[in-house]
């Protein structure tokens, strides 16, 4: 007999949310199973078009879920867990939440006992199925966790991490979307000051950077072991390395990284 699908409720449809629910369906989920929740449901209303269902009460979209996302904004989660709770009861739904800077034992605070309880930190490329989630937990069963890897593998990869540096993947792993993104636009500005136009500089990185991570994901390398094989002796690859290190290139990324650490540890 063939397993039966999970019943996903997302709960708070905002960039991140949605991102999950279209990576889902792109990944061969039926969309039925799904259940996104938003207050101004009109934002959400291309979900609904491809099959998903769509509510602005969070309580009714738990009812039926076997596994519950909570992607709501961190100020406002202990409000959303109040208003849902009365549906949720232990035995029969897992809460995962993406929500930034709450921790495992501040949820389960606020649940009844014995609500397998999962923090995961996907990233927005989860729309295309090429997220990497962080997933940690405090020793739930082999179903549940199965269960939570199957949702999040389907919208690209996983690993578990321990939950002290869940503050962390959210910064590379989610903030870094926009690091990187930051990147490609200014290659693409540099691109055009040297000759080419918009479209013709943009498809010229946007190749080159997909390229370079290929080559890490299939040899396994040190980025200096590829960076190596093209930087020759009086080069110009590695004049214009040189050039950015001596304006603080990797010095103001590493900083970038941990100011945003620092933001989400004050929070």
């Amino acid at each position: 007999m063939a397993r039966k699908e999970l019943q996903l409720a997302i709960i708070g449809t905002g960039n991140l949310g949605k991102a999950l629910a279209m990576g889902l369906i792109n990944s061969g989920r039926v969309p039925e199973s799904i259940t996104a929740t938003r207050r101004n449901k009109s934002s959400i209303k291309d979900l609904a078009e491809l099959g998903a269902r769509v509510t602005d009460d969070n309580q009714k979209a738990v009812q039926n879920a076997d596994l519950i996302i909570l992607a709501v904004k961190p100020y406002n989660y202990k409000e959303v867990l109040t208003e849902i709770l009365p549906a949720i009861s232990p035995g029969d739904k897992i809460l995962v939440s993406v929500v930034s800077g709450v921790g495992i034992e501040d949820l389960k605070s606020l649940l009844p006992e014995n609500i397998p309880v999962f923090r995961a930190m996907p990233n927005t490329a989860a729309d295309i199925n090429e997220s990497l989630t962080c997933i940690s937990h405090q020793g739930e069963s082999k179903d549940s966790i199965d269960s939570v890897h199957s949702v999040f593998n389907a919208i690209g990869k996983t690993v578990e991490i321990d939950e002290s540096l869940m503050n962390s993947a959210t910064v590379l792993g989610a903030c870094g979307i926009a690091y990187v993104m930051r990147f490609i636009r200014a290659m693409v500005q540099g691109g055009i000051e040297i000759g080419f136009d918009a479209a013709t500089a943009s498809a010229i990185v946007q190749q080159t950077v997909k390229g370079a991570a290929g080559l890490l994901q299939e040899r396994n390398n040190h980025p200096e072991s590829e960076i190596d094989k093209v930087t020759t002796p009086k080069g110009c690859t590695i004049a214009g390395l040189n050039e950015m290190e001596h304006h603080g290139f990797s010095s103001a990324l590493i900083k970038g990284l941990k100011a945003s650490m620092k933001q989400i540890e004050n929070d």
